[in-house]
């Protein structure tokens, strides 16, 4: 094959290379001209090689450089048949797309990696990828003042995805974030400073500062608004501001509904790295409040008191308190069963101020309005299910605790988004006993007795071919969802051990299988050459 360098750069020995009408790409220069054959979608060939442009890593990562004029306009007739909030019959194939970085805008307002992101847009555009998900920040957008709103940044970042044809999913986040180094805004966090009970709060006093407790979404206590008033607030000027997006770019918008964007309690900080169930976070003196309240109009006032006494710590095994036990523990006297459906009861009513105030401001534009249900996996297969209920899901072996959210879900004519599509009970530690799988059947089987679209995540950046497979097998299984988002674009997803796996998944879920000549080159070592790098999801 004839290869024709149309442009180089100095640094890392890098060079453009057109291979002909239908193949292009970026190879790196070596003694011998080194490439990857990666099918993408259309029969059109995709060559990857490493950019001198990095991500916010000691890595670097591949990048496609250039397309081919039909290869684009291809890909492009096949994203905009399958855009839109609404598909015709004829239109039912899954939507796929991929998240972008966490810090895509920087605290400044600005495009953080604009080229690296540029080129990334590219690539997922070639590969028939319908569109992207775009974290936006509270504490970006409205970070100097209550009512003082910039959108420079998501802006300009949303007319980049317009030009590249492809679709956009906005995520508004109402939290904070450690892995971008995303506070909650500075006059918020000021408040805070002095009154710290507008945190959540475990029951040794410490506060989880990074969104605000549910228990004061009606309370005045920003100037005598609230915080449900801001954040719609927030929303309204994010509609009109990307009103020549919507519904055409923009299809799709999902709230912000507690820790990481999900609907939960932060029951453990960093569960990771822990084999406990975390624990209760009804300690903030406006928690207490409530739960007072609740217990003497039940007629039992000392069981409004405080929380439960025998619950395990946050990082201790559940067994180690009387709380979660097997059997004859707390849960299941009626104390417990007071406890819980309070608890429970107050995620329910956030989530439904939350999600009826997004469904309420959007419902005048053709998008999609979603919240994310988490997938507390772990202890899933003993009968307390401690982990679940410590994050606010009254789900034990002889009660569902789902169809109480995914009700409240349906009656505000919202998505759930699912993540752990990528997870398989076999990989699973069994000391935790979890089951991802079981507890994704019993949470979508909810979700079809009520009519609940689902979209889809996966929970970690994988090169192995097992955690595409699982995804795949839910995707077109019995639990089949129509969309589908990849979290997350950066150095790890374009890393060469993961990104040619994540093309193949592409072309597998629309295509038949490979011809041998797409394979790839036996030059190229493929992602399972390599050791598995399992990386969690960075959650917006």
């Amino acid at each position: 094959m004839e290869v024709s360098v149309i442009g180089s750069s100095q640094v890392n020995n890098l060079g453009w290379v057109d291979l002909g009408n239908r193949e292009v790409g970026l190879c790196s220069f070596t003694k011998n001209l080194n490439f990857s054959k990666i099918p993408s979608r259309k029969n059109s060939r995709l060559f990857i090689g490493q950019s001198s442009i990095s991500w916010p890593s000691k890595s670097l990562f591949p990048l496609i450089v250039k397309a081919s004029a039909t290869a684009q306009s291809e890909a492009a007739v096949t994203s905009e048949k399958s855009s839109g909030t609404k598909r015709s019959e004829a239109d039912n194939r899954l939507r796929l797309y991929v998240g972008l970085p966490l810090d895509a805008v920087s605290s400044s307002n600005t495009i953080n990696h604009a080229r690296a992101i540029a080129a990334g847009l590219k690539a997922l555009k070639l590969l028939g990828v319908d569109g992207v998900e775009l974290p936006v920040w509270w504490g970006i957008a409205e970070k100097e003042a209550m009512g003082q709103y910039n959108w420079t940044g998501y802006l300009a970042l949303a007319e980049m995805v317009q030009k590249m044809g492809l679709k956009l999913h906005v995520s508004l986040c109402f939290h904070a974030s450690k892995e971008s180094r995303v506070s909650l805004p500075d006059w918020v966090s000021q408040i805070g400073e002095s009154q710290p009970d507008i945190f959540f709060t475990d029951r040794s006093g410490q506060h989880y500062k990074h969104c605000l407790s549910l228990s004061v979404d009606d309370l005045p206590i920003f100037d005598g608004k609230t915080p449900t008033q801001v954040y719609k607030e927030f929303c309204e000027n994010f509609k009109t501001s990307f009103s020549s997006f919507m519904g055409s770019t923009i299809t799709g918008i999902s709230i912000g509904l507690g820790p990481d964007g999900e609907l939960r309690y932060p029951s453990y900080h960093n569960p990771a790295k822990s084999h406990g169930a975390g624990e209760f976070h009804c300690y903030d003196k406006n928690m207490l409040s409530h739960l007072k309240q609740h217990a003497e109009a039940s007629g039992n006032p000392l069981w409004g008191l405080n929380g439960p006494h025998d619950a395990s710590s946050s990082h201790e095994l559940p067994t180690s308190g009387g709380f979660f036990k097997e059997h004859g523990g707390s849960w299941e006297t009626p104390y417990g069963d007071f406890f819980l459906s309070w608890y429970a009861g107050q995620l329910i009513s956030h989530g439904d101020r939350l999600l009826s105030l997004a469904a309420s401001t959007f419902s005048d534009v053709p998008v999609t309005v979603s919240g994310k249900v988490p997938l507390i996996h772990s202890w899933y297969e003993t009968r307390s299910h401690p982990a679940e209920l410590t994050a606010g899901f009254y789900n034990t072996v002889t009660r569902d605790g789902y169809e109480g959210i995914v009700e409240m879900f349906s009656r505000n004519s919202c998505r759930v988004i699912l993540p752990g599509m990528d997870l398989a009970d076999e990989y699973q530690p069994n000391e935790t006993r979890s089951s991802p799988e079981l507890l994704l059947k019993q949470i979508i089987s909810s979700c079809r007795t009520y009519g609940v679209d689902i979209s889809g995540q996966n929970a970690m950046v994988s090169g192995s071919s097992s955690g595409f497979q699982q995804i795949k097998k839910n995707l077109t299984g019995e639990n089949a969802v129509d969309l589908f988002t990849y979290q997350r674009m950066g150095a790890s997803f374009f890393s060469p051990e993961h990104f040619p796996s994540f093309t193949a998944f592409v072309r597998d879920l629309s295509q038949p299988p490979l011809h041998s000549d797409d394979l790839p080159v036996e030059e190229v070592d493929s992602a399972e050459s390599v050791p598995e790098k399992n990386l969690q999801v960075q959650a917006a």
